[in-house]
């Protein structure tokens, strides 16, 4: 493998520009519901990247969808048709855009349980009593836990956010150990991930890999590039203790992507269910009648080079699930866990 580092930011420059280099002749497709079904299957057939991983055979699949299109085929309907066939990739990343509609597949989330509800974390865990900043909320628990809750990566964190944040909760307070929790995090920017990771560190890591396409074969992709983590400088406030990190199935795309770096780190444990994953980088195109087309094109796997698109795995033993009924009680039993394994750690330190 090939070991460099690239932050996110020139990663995905380096992939626009491969996207580009790649490039080849395609046919002249028609303003007509045939062209324009034709032109999303061939530009998803070139660049989509998990078809192997997900045993889908896209030609069959596209032969079926498009027996529904004939030459009077409206607008609407056809939007219908080409978003069941993209539906078809179960990948959350998957766009169709029109003037009046946009497609997304539900299901990478829909299908399983919540496991989080906000009322009952900020009514019976943080009693409405919590400080916030940059989107994130956080607040120092009984038993000198800090807690903190991100529930999106959509808006950049800033590093003075975070340093008011750590000063509150371990340049002040002292906590014991870090709850970091990001369920209902639908991703957002790679470059949070870099500078979150960076004061969970004291020396450089390795964080994953990336690949892009080169060519319109199911396996045609690049050598792996290697992305790494560099730990905040020393001006910034590092927490290096126990951290236990909040997860459950609408964690996605970048969210899912700061799952795996932190698994990765031999303090850390992954508690509640597995994300939803969302493991590649999106490519946009056009199609002739000015709708968007958005869907994965670059994967991303982990430290070990494994695939991160189906979601990360709980810590062995830390899989914890919460029923809709224990949650309207105030109950957060994924919370409640985490809460407690410290309780009993810190009850063995002072034995």
């Amino acid at each position: 493998m090939k070991s460099r580092y690239f932050s996110p930011i020139i990663l995905f420059s380096i992939v626009i520009c491969a996207l580009l280099s790649s490039c080849h002749d395609v046919p002249d497709y028609k303003d007509d519901p045939y062209g324009n079904f034709d032109a999303l299957a061939d530009i998803v057939a070139d660049r989509y990247c998990y078809f192997e991983e997900k045993g889908i055979d896209w030609k069959a699949v596209c032969e079926k969808h498009r027996e529904k299109v004939t030459p009077e085929t409206g607008q609407v309907e056809l939007f219908k048709i080409m978003s069941d066939l993209l539906d078809e990739l179960q990948d959350g990343h998957v766009n169709l855009s029109s003037r009046f509609s946009t497609s997304y597949y539900r299901k990478w989330w829909s299908d399983y349980p919540q496991n989080f509800n906000l009322r009952t974390l900020q009514q019976y865990y943080l009693d409405f009593d919590y400080m916030s900043v940059s989107g994130i909320s956080y607040k120092m628990l009984p038993d000198s836990i800090g807690y903190i809750y991100c529930p999106s990566f959509s808006n950049q964190i800033s590093e003075t956010s975070l340093d008011y944040i750590f000063a509150v909760l371990y340049g002040v307070e002292q906590a014991k150990g870090m709850i970091i929790d990001i369920r209902n995090n639908g991703g957002g920017m790679l470059t949070n991930i870099e500078t979150l990771v960076g004061r969970f560190i004291d020396e450089e890591i390795s964080g994953g890999y990336i690949r892009h396409k080169t060519g319109p074969g199911s396996n045609d992709f690049s050598d792996p590039y290697e992305i790494r983590y560099k730990p905040a400088s020393a001006d910034h406030i590092r927490y290096l203790g126990p951290i236990i990190v909040l997860t459950n199935r609408s964690c996605y795309s970048a969210a899912n992507n700061f799952v795996a770096v932190m698994k990765s780190l031999p303090n850390v444990r992954i508690c509640g269910a597995r994300t939803g994953g969302g493991g590649g980088l999106p490519f946009s195109s056009e199609l002739p009648n000015g709708w968007g087309i958005r869907f994965s094109a670059c994967p991303i796997t982990d430290a070990d080079d494994r695939p991160t698109e189906f979601g990360i795995d709980p810590s062995p033993g830390y899989e914890v699930d919460c029923t809709e009924e224990e949650l309207a009680k105030g109950k957060d039993a994924i919370l409640d866990f985490a809460i407690e394994v410290y309780r009993k750690a810190f009850e063995e330190t002072e034995k």
